[in-house]
């Protein structure tokens, strides 16, 4: 119960924060060594995504309300902005599941963002989400589709290509979590998908999945709402520090465990 807690929260905190929830949800399940086959299911991952889903619907749904009786132009271009990640999603599944999961290339991934995220504090950010033009929505779109490599963070690469075409903060950050709405509920559902030709939860007793979705909603709640308050007034340099940092210590663990 307590792992199922822990990596629900740390779903929820990291799916929204700009540190790589993948680089995250590697390192947490080493803590507790149990090897729990439960908490490592698709069921599971399946159910804590879930979560972060409710909390964008919760969070959000009077801005899907109004965009879509009243902003079709900003409708279209989220949907258009979520093509390249959704196909090189579904194309480069298996390359993203296995070879791109090493602790190497998901610690480069996180220093050389980092450095991408430190740079894009150097522009001047004036527009508003509803100032957004297709180009604009192309180029975020894009920056979402290379969060398929671990340790970039959807929504780090996001909010980055926001402040390189010249939005504000925190403008930013709502454009990102407004076009990651779609991604993870097409994740949910194409996972979810595999999950029933697998034969279901795997066994996934319902307590630990009633805990994983609530502990993933509650944080992602909370994520969303601090970093959009913190954005207002501070730079995202905060969160490339500290992508440094855990970029160093995966690079340290690993040689250790190979000494």
């Amino acid at each position: 119960m307590l792992e199922a807690l822990v990596l629900g929260l740390v779903q929820g905190i990291t799916e929204f924060f700009p540190v790589s929830s993948t680089a995250h949800l590697i390192l947490v399940p080493k803590l507790f060594a149990s090897h729990n086959p439960e908490m490592e299911s698709l069921g599971f991952d399946v159910a804590l995504h879930a979560g972060t889903l409710l909390a964008l619907v919760v969070f959000f749904w009077r801005d899907w309300i109004k965009i879509i009786t009243g902003d079709k132009r900003l409708f279209v271009l989220i949907m258009i902005a979520t093509v390249p990640g959704a196909v090189l999603g579904v194309l480069l599944e298996n390359l993203v599941e296995t070879r791109f999961r090493t602790p190497l290339i998901i610690a480069g991934g996180m220093a050389v963002f980092g450095l991408v995220m430190l740079a894009s504090e150097k522009f001047k950010s004036r527009k508003s989400v509803r100032d957004v033009g297709l180009k604009d929505a192309l180029f975020i779109g894009f920056a979402q589709a290379l969060a398929l490599v671990p340790g970039v963070s959807r929504s780090g690469a996001t909010i980055t290509a926001g402040l390189f075409a010249g939005m504000e903060r925190k403008e930013a950050a709502r454009f990102s979590f407004l076009l990651s709405m779609p991604i993870v509920a097409g994740a949910c559902l194409f996972e979810g998908r595999k999950m029933l030709h697998a034969g279901g939860a795997g066994g996934l007793q319902i307590n630990l999945f009633i805990a994983g979705v609530a502990a993933s909603f509650i944080s992602g709640l909370f994520a969303i709402k601090y970093l959009l308050k913190f954005l207002q007034n501070h730079s995202i340099n905060t969160f490339a520090y500290y992508r440094f940092g855990l970029a160093a210590l995966i690079i340290g663990l690993t040689v250790w465990s190979v000494r």
